[in-house]
């Protein structure tokens, strides 16, 4: 328990032996930050900060875990010398928990962590062809570009890699920051489909563009990796992750988006990453926000797992 701080994920008491619904699995990745840095310490600092998040939804009949069983596992480490090979075995540490039995709920971590996660999909019973998946980004930044610093596998490329890999579809939501290449892909790359910023929180047309977000979440069919780059967040929530940028999306937004797109009746969401977390030097605000999204993401989750579990009793019976 020492690698992880002096609590699991919620600061809930966890059964050490499976089977599980929900894991937590931290990715403390830190090799190609462009600015601020921290990242290694992101996973922990999210968790110890999911201590002081309320447990308790009004989405749930009772307070979280409302009947589902949390596994916070141990924390991926490397020693791999190079990018690559790192990414290569952060693969190895996630792909046990991609059989269908457990929601994955990946905390990072630098947003590179994302494309071995895609590298390994392949696993999940749910995603037949990676041609199926579509990625729903929040995300201040598109990460499409070719290369960064020198680097094709760094934060800011890691959309472009997810691309090549073959991903049906990217949904961006919140960009706000790009460059003159990733201007270009975004316009003629048919897979991508960004929505800006500045159109959503537009004084004039932003609540006409936001109601035109949801209902588009709302209709994704097939599989869905949900991918939250906290930088998607307002940089005043934010403050101490790498790039931090304003005019992002407010926590309610947030919480908006992950709602529409877990209770969507076309779409099944079946994992999570919650990245670029950078522990605050002057304060905490930074990893208790991104501990209210996994929270979120978890809390939708164990919606999920109460409904079919509700389902199942009516359709086959009770035991007793």
């Amino acid at each position: 328990m020492d690698e992880l701080g002096s609590h699991a994920f919620l600061g809930l008491e966890e059964s050490e032996s499976g089977p599980w619904d929900i894991a937590i699995l931290q990715i403390p990745l830190e090799m190609t930050c462009s600015y601020g840095e921290g990242t290694r310490r992101g996973p922990k600092a999210c968790i110890e900060a999911s201590a002081q998040v309320e447990l308790h939804d009004s989405t749930l009949p009772e307070d979280l875990p409302s009947g589902t069983r949390i596994h916070t596992a141990a924390p991926w480490s490397s020693e791999a010398p190079s990018l690559r090979e790192q990414l290569d075995s952060i693969g190895e540490h996630v792909r046990p928990w991609f059989t269908g039995q457990e929601f994955p709920l990946v905390l990072g971590g630098e947003h590179g962590i994302l494309l071995p996660i895609l590298e390994n999909l392949h696993q999940h019973p749910y995603v037949r062809d990676i041609s199926e998946l579509t990625i729903v980004q929040i995300d201040a930044h598109a990460d499409l570009r070719e290369e960064l610093n020198g680097e094709r596998f760094s934060h800011g490329t890691v959309i472009r890699r997810a691309l090549e890999l073959g991903v049906g579809r990217v949904i961006q939501i919140g960009v706000r920051a790009f460059c003159h290449e990733e201007e270009e892909m975004i316009q003629n790359e048919d897979r991508v489909e960004t929505w800006f910023a500045r159109d959503l929180l537009s004084i004039v047309d932003g609540k006409l563009e936001w109601e035109r977000l949801v209902d588009r979440i709302s209709s994704i069919s097939g599989p869905v990796w949900l991918t939250f780059d906290v930088d998607g967040l307002d940089g005043s929530l934010v403050p101490s992750t790498g790039t931090p940028v304003p005019g992002g999306l407010s926590h309610w937004g947030s919480v908006e988006l992950i709602e529409n797109l877990f209770t969507s009746e076309n779409c099944e969401v079946i994992g999570a990453d919650v990245n670029e977390i950078v522990p605050g030097t002057e304060g905490s605000l930074t990893e208790f926000s991104a501990a209210l999204s996994a929270s979120n993401c978890s809390s939708k989750s164990s919606s999920l797992y109460t409904l079919t579990t509700c389902v199942a009793v009516s359709e086959f019976g009770s035991t007793y």
